[in-house]
């Protein structure tokens, strides 16, 4: 029993390392990976790679290559705005509701600065993978307040399906750190239970997704 939970958790992380790498763009579309090559450079066996691989083929972001490997899956332009256009619908009304919750907000105000203030120190010093960790938390945690497990699972899914490859441009360019100063003032909108500025503001963060990171 042991074992098969250490395997589980090796399948996991290895499935959140390459999900990171794929979004970041690291794992570019096109390029077949092998599961040995990948899991050499995790320093852990094949097969939690493999594993953590098909799942991301079930998902839709990676596809199989006979004999061969793994192939990331490209997203075409109007994917992208696809997304976009559903991440719009989830997230904005969803953010602008938790504009009228600002007690909860107010109660984990330190967690949060804090997370957007580590998120700023990543993109100054290029680090994208750091970026994007604190990106994510920063947003799914915040959602995680409305306490909507539905609405969590869904938006998750839409960023990982976003494949942000223009992080490593805007970070090479100085726009990145840009981008990470944007969370702040979404915090001190949702903070003084402000909904206009609220969808504003996360209109003109969550545009990024078709324009400067569509890489």
């Amino acid at each position: 029993m042991d074992n098969q939970l250490q395997q589980t958790n090796l399948r996991d992380q290895a499935l959140a390392v390459l999900k990171l790498r794929l979004v970041s763009g690291d794992l570019a579309p096109g390029k077949i990976y092998s599961a040995a090559s990948l899991a050499a450079e995790l320093g852990v066996s094949n097969s939690p790679v493999r594993e953590a691989m098909l799942t991301l083929v079930n998902q839709g972001l990676m596809e199989t290559v006979r004999n061969r490997g793994f192939r990331v899956v490209p997203l075409s332009d109007k994917e992208r705005k696809n997304v976009y256009d559903l991440r719009i619908l989830l997230e904005i009304p969803s953010m602008a509701k938790l504009a009228t919750m600002k007690e909860k907000v107010v109660e984990r105000r330190e967690e949060f600065s804090k997370i957007a203030s580590d998120m700023v120190e990543c993109a100054k010093k290029g680090d994208v993978v750091g970026y994007l960790e604190f990106d994510r938390e920063f947003h799914m945690r915040l959602l995680g307040i409305l306490e909507n497990d539905h609405l969590t699972s869904i938006v998750g899914n839409l960023r990982d399906q976003a494949r942000q490859y223009g992080l490593k441009t805007l970070s090479e360019r100085g726009t990145l750190v840009k981008s990470a100063e944007e969370h702040q003032p979404i915090l001190d909108a949702l903070i003084g239970g402000d909904k206009k500025l609220t969808t504003k503001l996360m209109t003109e963060h969550l545009a990024h997704h078709v324009s400067d990171w569509a890489g």
